[in-house]
């Protein structure tokens, strides 16, 4: 019940404003895309949906408001996944399989959406630590951890492997694939024995 509050709400608004807010994540979806992330103006942006851009900044306040708008639909399937889906990564299996879940289905939703995921982490200092995702991710992970003597400093410990600053410059200098088997590793090494660990004297 704890977890399932912490889960991002969906969006409420008037039924003009969705619409609008559809056409702007439409169309920054598509020039992202097309031209990466970085390379993108919110001007170009607000023509493509046909907004205004004190519009589009009064929404979305910058090009990282936009990136965790756009998230924020995968951030909710994976909460969901993790709250209501079938077993291991959803409820019902041990501990030591749902954190190996986690990091594989973290893993492909990170990869997918990389430059989205650094841009909405790094906008400004210790962003990525607000992001109301992050606390999902980090207390579903200390629940999974609870034998062990420190489990909230262990999930943050993990979940820094995650992050998109790292993943991006470990895929650049080694590759996707072994960026994510390096995560895997760090996982498996929690998953195979918890509670087994004691913290060093």
């Amino acid at each position: 019940m704890e977890l399932e509050l912490m889960r991002t709400p969906p969006t409420k608004e008037r039924a003009d404003a969705a619409r609008n807010r559809a056409k702007v994540l439409a169309a920054a979806a598509e020039l992202f895309a097309a031209h990466g992330v970085e390379s993108v103006s919110m001007d170009a942006i607000a023509a493509a949906a046909g907004v205004g851009k004190g519009t589009l900044f009064r929404r979305f306040g910058d090009k990282a408001g936009l990136a965790a708008a756009l998230l924020d639909e995968r951030e909710r399937e994976l909460q969901d996944a993790i709250l209501f889906g079938p077993a291991p990564l959803g409820p019902g299996a041990p501990p030591a399989d749902r954190l190996r879940a986690f990091a594989d289905a973290y893993l492909d939703f990170a990869l997918a959406h990389l430059p989205l995921v650094r841009m909405s982490e790094t906008a400004s200092p210790g962003a990525r630590y607000r992001i109301g995702a992050y606390r999902f991710w980090h207390r579903h992970l200390t629940i999974l951890l609870a034998g062990e003597s420190d489990p909230e400093a262990l999930a943050h410990a993990l979940l820094a492997s995650l992050g998109a600053e790292h993943l991006m410059a470990v895929v650049e200098d080694l590759g996707a694939e072994r960026a994510r088997n390096a995560v895997r590793v760090l996982f498996l090494a929690h998953a195979a024995d918890p509670g087994q660990r004691k913290a060093p004297a």
